[in-house]
Order: structure tokens, then C-alpha cells, then sequence
């Protein structure tokens, strides 16, 4: 991880300049997740120090929250697939791994990069609906909810990485 953080490294090349903080606080959160769970045991992916979420439920989250956020972003509703996905994070499941979770989470954010690029400024108020209930959001609203939501549990990831190795 480079030691300037992405807003103080200038602007990420043809994102829309209202949408740079989104791209930045994806693309820290990236590298923040990727430095922490660098090998990290398999055996403490699941662990919930004091009740608290384990690191695999973060990483599965963030995966999903972008992935969410961003199809909603775009006017679609979620897949059975993506609702799947939503009803399985944080299921203790023994077969996956810090790898998977880890390329899940990067494939996701470089998803949601190549739909910054497309997205154009003129469209950042337009209206969106968000779930079944169909709550009124936009673009914008959307966009930086997932960035801000991601950087939410990435401080919570870090924290519970440094807690589960602690023990």
C-alpha cells in the first residue's frame, strides 16, 4: 500500500471529477483490506471478538454493499443472485478463504471503477429507487453511500483484524 492516501494523490484518471471521492475511498479501502488480512489464518476468519462482526462477514459485506449500491445506482433492481449473496454474509462457512473473499471484494471495486468512468456528472441527481420498499435516493446518494458504507466497515475490519491476531 503506498503511503499517500488516494485523495492526496491527485485526481484517478477519467473518473468525472464529482465522483473522485467515491473512487477514492474505494481504491484506500482496497488497499487497506488487502495489507490487514495478508495472511491472516483461516481459523480466525470467523472469530467474533466480544460479539462483534467477524473479518469474514466485513469482507463478504463490502463486496456486497458495492455491488448493491452500484445496481441500484444504475436504475436495476438486485438479482436472485445478489439477494442470495445478501442472505449468506456472515454465514459461518469453512470453505472459504481470505483469497477468495479478498479477490471477491477487488473484483467488485474495479466493477464499480469502470461504472464511475461511464457515469455521467449531468446524471449524479437523477432519481433511484432502493429496495423492495422502493425508497427514493439518486445517483449521487448512492455512489457515496457505498464509498462512505465501505469505508465504515473497513475501519471495523481493521479493528477486529488486530483484535482476532491479539487473541
Amino acid at each position: 500500500m503506498s503511503s499517500t492516501e488516494y485523495w492526496l494523490g491527485g485526481p484517478v484518471p477519467n473518473i468525472p471529477l464529482l465522483l473522485q471521492p467515491v473512487a477514492h475511498a474505494l481504491l484506500q479501502a482496497r488497499d487497506e483490506i488487502a495489507d490487514a488480512v495478508k495472511d491472516i489464518p483461516v481459523s480466525l476468519l470467523w472469530q467474533k471478538p466480544g460479539g462483534s462482526a467477524s473479518v469474514a462477514f466485513h469482507l463478504q459485506h463490502v463486496a456486497g454493499v458495492v455491488d448493491r449500491l452500484f445496481t441500484y445506482a444504475r436504475g436495476e433492481e438486485l438479482s436472485p443472485m445478489q439477494m442470495d449473496y445478501l442472505k449468506m454474509e456472515g454465514k459461518e462457512d469453512l470453505s472459504v478463504t481470505v483469497d477468495s473473499l479478498l479477490l471477491h471484494f477487488t473484483q467488485q471495486v474495479d466493477q464499480a471503477l469502470q461504472q464511475l468512468l461511464t457515469t455521467p456528472e449531468n446524471s449524479l441527481l437523477d432519481q433511484r429507487e432502493v429496495g423492495r420498499k422502493k425508497i427514493p435516493s439518486n445517483v449521487m446518494g448512492l455512489l457515496f453511500h457505498a464509498a462512505e458504507h465501505v469505508q465504515r466497515h473497513t475501519g471495523q475490519l481493521l479493528v477486529t483484524v488486530k483484535i482476532v491476531r491479539a487473541n
